[in-house]
């Protein structure tokens, strides 16, 4: 099935996160779609009940699509370390609590890390792209990106775990590097190429 000429290029992103959807847009700007916020368009975010990051963001992308009635693009991410059996995982953003800042749960990671010598990790990202809330062939890309918990907290830029997320054959935490370097390397970036070229060959764009 193919999108309406006048669609094509219009997504609504299931996401209220604004350093997500800054990534996210500059990703996607090479598409030259158009890109709003849930929140733009007067969506609330979904509930994320699930065990898995597939399912969490095919319930987003499908509740955004439903509320707008335009194709959605949504992911779930979250840092996963080897230690703590993939914790904290999909729980990543409220690793500490419902309404916990990253700064809560940076400290509880390090506290579950404490005394521990395996500090390898990986930020896990999934992203699903849905024509239609009910859509039967969802569109799923996944990117990882590997390094290692250290600490204390390095570089000011970035968000969420970043300050800690060291990746060695760059010799920095992903704070420190510079947006447009991220943007390239993450995990995020990972996914999004790949979902690029799934979008390019699945929905002709």
């Amino acid at each position: 099935m193919n999108l309406p000429v006048s669609a094509q290029r219009r997504l609504v992103l299931a996401s209220d996160n604004h350093g997500k959807l800054a990534e996210l847009r500059a990703l996607l700007a090479p598409m030259r779609a158009q890109v709003e916020p849930q929140a733009a368009l007067g969506v609330q975010g979904a509930e994320e009940p699930y065990d898995t990051f597939v399912e969490n963001a095919l319930a987003k992308a499908r509740h955004a699509a439903r509320a707008t009635s335009w194709p959605a693009l949504a992911d779930d991410s979250g840092l996963c370390c080897c230690a703590l059996d993939g914790a904290p995982g999909v729980h990543s953003a409220r690793f500490a609590g419902p309404e916990a800042k990253a700064a809560h749960n940076n400290e509880l990671l390090l506290r579950r890390l404490r005394g521990i010598a395996d500090r390898r990790a990986h930020f896990q990202c999934v992203i699903v792209a849905l024509r239609s809330a009910d859509d039967p062939e969802p569109l799923i890309a996944d990117g990882r990106w590997d390094g290692e918990i250290v600490e204390p907290a390095q570089g000011e830029g970035g968000f969420g775990y970043d300050p800690h997320f060291w990746v060695p054959e760059l010799s920095a935490t992903a704070a420190q590097l510079p947006a447009a370097q991220k943007n390239r390397l993450s995990h995020r970036a990972l996914a999004m190429q790949a979902m690029v070229g799934l979008l390019r060959r699945r929905w002709g764009w």
